[in-house]
C-alpha cells in the first residue's frame, strides 16, 4: 500500500505525529510536509492522511499565518512551507482513502480534521475516519505524554482499513 502522510506543522508537534502515524501505518507509508508532498509524490496513493494544528478553531489561514510571522511569541514557526488549506487546494483528484488528524490542545473547540477531511471529500477521498486528534501540553507544545504512542497506533488501525 502507498500511503502519504502530510502535514502543516509550525512548532514540530504535527511532524512528530505524522511521523509515528507513517510509522504505524508500516512499509510504503511517508511523512511529506506541504512543500514536499508534490503532485508526483503523492500520484498513486492509496491513502492519503493530511495534519495540521487546530489554530482558531480550525485548519491556520494565511491571515493566522502571517500574524505569526509578524508578531512571534514563543518558540519561533516554522513558516517555510505551504498551509495545509493551500495544500489541500492542490491536491488532484483521486479515488483513494482519506484521514485527517489534528495536533490541539486540550480543551479546543473547532477542529482542523474536520476541516481538512471536507476538503479530501471534494476531491474525490473516502474519509471515513472521524479523525486523529493528538494533545499538546501548551500552546506550542510539547505533545503530552503518550500522544505518539496512540499516533502509531491510529495509524496502525488506518493501515487495516
Amino acid at each position: 500500500m502507498k500511503a502519504v502522510v502530510v502535514f502543516e506543522s509550525l512548532w514540530g508537534n504535527t511532524a512528530a505525529i505524522a511521523r509515528a502515524v507513517a510509522e504505524g501505518i508500516g512499509e510504503g507509508a511517508v511523512a511529506l510536509s506541504t512543500g514536499e508532498a508534490t503532485p508526483e509524490r503523492i500520484a498513486g496513493a492509496d491513502l492519503i492522511v493530511a495534519g495540521a494544528p487546530l489554530l482558531g478553531f480550525s485548519l491556520p489561514t494565511e491571515q493566522m499565518r502571517e500574524g505569526i510571522r509578524k508578531q512571534p511569541q514563543g518558540p519561533p514557526a516554522d513558516l517555510s512551507n505551504p498551509s495545509l488549506r493551500s495544500w489541500l487546494e492542490t491536491v488532484p483528484a483521486g479515488s483513494g482513502r482519506g484521514a485527517t488528524f489534528e495536533t490541539r490542545i486540550w480543551w479546543s473547540p473547532g477542529s482542523a480534521a474536520k476541516t481538512a477531511a471536507a476538503a479530501l471529500r471534494e476531491r474525490g477521498y473516502r474519509v471515513d475516519d472521524p479523525g486523529g486528534r493528538f494533545v499538546v501540553k501548551g500552546k506550542y507544545g510539547p505533545l503530552k505524554s503518550g500522544e505518539l504512542e496512540r499516533a502509531k497506533a491510529w495509524g496502525a488501525a488506518l493501515a487495516r482499513g
